[in-house]
């Protein structure tokens, strides 16, 4: 995996302070010490470790909105209000879910966006090529691509361009644990091994 230095989207990660996600993930570091978690817009330190390790697609659809968009918390409380999360009996959080988080951007930020149940990696070339952002379902370990996969699915990232040999995507992963796997270019054959065939596609804000 190299770092990937031609995006013009801004990288982002779902836990507040990016040289912490290795050692939070990992469970070595508690996610309520996070010293930066006011800056995920949270309203209190338990509010912001109970929802980090969920926003995955919060933090894609953050990305995506660009330079502009609102804090992560602010996109997870409008995506709440549209049924993208939501929270069952048992406290148990879900989501993010592609329709309802579709209408979301759609009716709250003028952006544009369809749900993709089945996806081909070359259907993302395509999307990418007709000038579209793709947030795909992928295992979280695509974080350590020199090791096998474990599976596919459970996580999401943002795609933004092929690369420049067209072999490659170029994407935001929002638990990246260093610079080179938060904004990174994959081998499509490598990046299929942890990719779930499903995802959502959006145009880009002007």
């Amino acid at each position: 995996m190299t770092p990937c230095t031609s995006c013009a989207y801004p990288g982002h990660t779902q836990f507040a302070s990016p040289d912490l996600v290795g050692a939070i993930v990992s469970g070595r570091f508690d996610r309520a010490q996070d010293p930066a978690w006011r800056e995920s817009g949270a309203t209190t330190v338990e509010d912001y470790a109970r929802w980090c390790g969920h926003l995955c697609g919060a933090t894609c659809l953050r990305m995506a909105l660009g330079p502009a968009a609102p804090s992560l918390f602010d996109l997870r409380d409008g995506a709440l209000k549209f049924g993208a999360y939501t929270v069952d009996a048992g406290g148990e959080i879900h989501g993010m879910i592609y329709a309802p988080a579709a209408a979301y951007l759609q009716a709250v930020h003028g952006v544009e966006a369809r749900v993709h149940r089945e996806l081909t990696p070359d259907g993302i070339g395509e999307l990418l090529d007709a000038g579209r952002l793709v947030i795909a379902s992928v295992h979280y370990a695509i974080r350590r691509p020199h090791e096998p996969s474990p599976g596919r699915g459970g996580h999401l990232v943002l795609i933004t361009a092929r690369t420049p040999d067209g072999t490659g995507f170029h994407f935001h992963n929002p638990s990246g644990t260093d610079r080179a796997t938060r904004t990174a270019d994959l081998p499509v054959e490598r990046f299929e091994e942890y990719f779930a065939g499903r995802g959502m596609s959006l145009n880009p804000r002007a």
